[in-house]
């Protein structure tokens, strides 16, 4: 069983795709959740990818209910002695937004799994729960299936795109782009996205002022139209301050665009599987040198028409997870002797 129920048109891409993937894997019976067969029925492994969405409520009724039901499902688990919990290690701490309550609640999960997917090979935790890599799979059949495939790009424009938080530095991005005069040079920026405050949306509006190589679109986008602006786009800048797992790198380099992003260990290694001039890296703070060598350097660059992603088919990963379930059942009965 997933920590998700029936996917929804706006539900991440990575659980549309891993549904699918497992629904069509050989040797797996793929549910997904239900709170009364998670208290209830039997099941050989409940399989938590970002468990915090199991406490979220649009009034603070259904909060108060959906954290009571979370505790009942902790105590199960722990009273169980064949369910095995295995979790996907998607972000390397747990949400800033969480009360302590919920924070308890999640260390819960942490401390119960019996087994852990890491998404790539410079995750490391604690050491003492087994674990496997799965990479994250790539959007091309995703995009495919859509209706959306690389196209014609605008020249010399370049795109943010994707749901808009602090951390990932849209604020740095629009202030460098103007320090730089960037449009003065005929360079063109596109921001596409919803911002998760009325305060900052505000904030990156003000710092784009009146500057006419700046356009804004800042709302909801659909996987369409995320899709139309990243190959409307040369590139895509991801000026993220803290960058580990990220699949809009996935995304943008699944539409056959070069991505601009900070140098982490995780990116460095993605940059090596994928080939020369798909990923370029910034050190520290983005800075005006950085976006305006982006372009030029990423077109001289680029040898092969696609970025590699052979080794990110969902064939693939719906196998692999097919394995760790195994071991996460033999982890768990090897804990019961």
């Amino acid at each position: 069983m997933q920590s998700f129920g029936a996917p929804r048109a706006t539900t991440n891409p990575y659980i549309r795709m891993l549904d699918s993937a497992l629904s069509s894997t050989p040797g797996v019976a793929h549910l997904r959740f239900e709170r009364r067969r998670a208290l209830l029925g039997r099941y050989d492994v409940l399989h938590f990818h970002w468990p915090e969405t199991l406490l979220g409520g649009s009034t603070r009724t259904r909060v108060v209910i959906r954290r009571l039901f979370f505790a009942l499902l902790l105590l199960r688990l722990r009273l169980s002695r064949r369910i095995a919990v295995v979790r996907t290690v998607h972000n390397l701490e747990l949400p800033n937004d969480v009360t302590r309550w919920e924070r308890k609640l999640l260390h819960g999960v942490i401390a119960r799994s019996d087994f852990l997917i890491l998404l790539n090979d410079q995750t490391h935790v604690d050491g003492r729960t087994p674990d496997t890599v799965i990479p994250h799979g790539d959007f091309r059949s995703w995009y495919a299936g859509v209706g959306v495939l690389p196209g014609h790009a605008d020249r010399d424009t370049i795109a943010f795109v994707g749901l808009i938080r602090r951390y990932k530095g849209v604020e740095r991005l629009i202030s460098v782009f103007r320090e730089s005069e960037a449009s003065a040079q005929g360079m063109r920026l596109r921001v596409a996205g919803r911002p998760t405050s009325t305060e900052l949306a505000e904030e990156i509006r003000k710092l784009a002022g009146e500057d006419p190589g700046i356009a804004l679109d800042l709302r909801f986008l659909s996987e369409t139209e995320f899709a139309s602006v990243v190959t409307a786009s040369e590139g895509v800048v991801l000026p993220y301050r803290f960058m580990h797992n990220s699949g809009t790198v996935l995304a943008v380099l699944s539409l056959n665009r070069p991505v601009l992003i900070p140098r982490t260990d995780v990116n460095e290694a993605l940059a090596d599987e994928v080939g020369p001039g798909w990923i370029r890296m910034f050190d520290g703070d983005l800075t005006s040198a950085d976006l305006l060598s982006f372009l030029p350097v990423a077109r001289a660059e680029r040898i092969e028409d696609v970025p590699d992603l052979s080794a990110r088919t969902w064939e693939e990963v719906g196998a692999r997870h097919r394995e760790a379930y195994r071991s996460a059942i033999a982890s768990r009965r090897s804990s019961r002797r």
